[in-house]
């Protein structure tokens, strides 16, 4: 059976088992925060499961091509969705940040430093020094 490395802990999946159905049933979870109580409990349309996955795994399937191609993920994001993709041999699972763990290190915009506290375009108030 395809051996899950997931979260620096390792679970096996069943023939024909998603990776969501093997991490769930070793007590794992492919969902960030709020996402392991809203979620559409694996029928692909949330995309709250999206991971990263390194190892030989099924296609793409017709639910996941349509849900990985809106907001907030992206085409080409090499996400898959843990409900729809099943292991073909062992594999390493990687959750990323986000609501929806679509925020991989490809995805991520960068901040600059300027942008993110633009003191040049505050407004003085009253009683600021000069």
């Amino acid at each position: 059976m395809p051996r899950i490395l997931f979260a620096a802990r390792s679970c096996e999946a069943r023939p024909g088992e998603t990776l969501r159905a093997a991490l769930l049933r070793a007590g794992l979870s492919p969902y960030n925060g709020a996402a392991s109580v809203v979620n559409c409990r694996g029928l692909g349309t949330c995309g709250t499961c999206a991971v990263e996955v390194r190892g030989p795994v099924s296609g793409l399937t017709a639910v996941e091509r349509w849900r990985l191609g809106f907001p907030p993920h992206r085409r080409g994001s090499g996400l898959r969705l843990a409900c729809q993709c099943r292991a073909l041999g062992d594999v390493e699972v990687v959750k990323h940040p986000g609501f929806w763990g679509q925020e991989t290190p490809a995805t991520m915009p960068s901040i600059r430093p300027e942008a993110a506290c633009p003191t040049s375009r505050r407004r003085a108030l009253p009683g600021d020094p000069s």
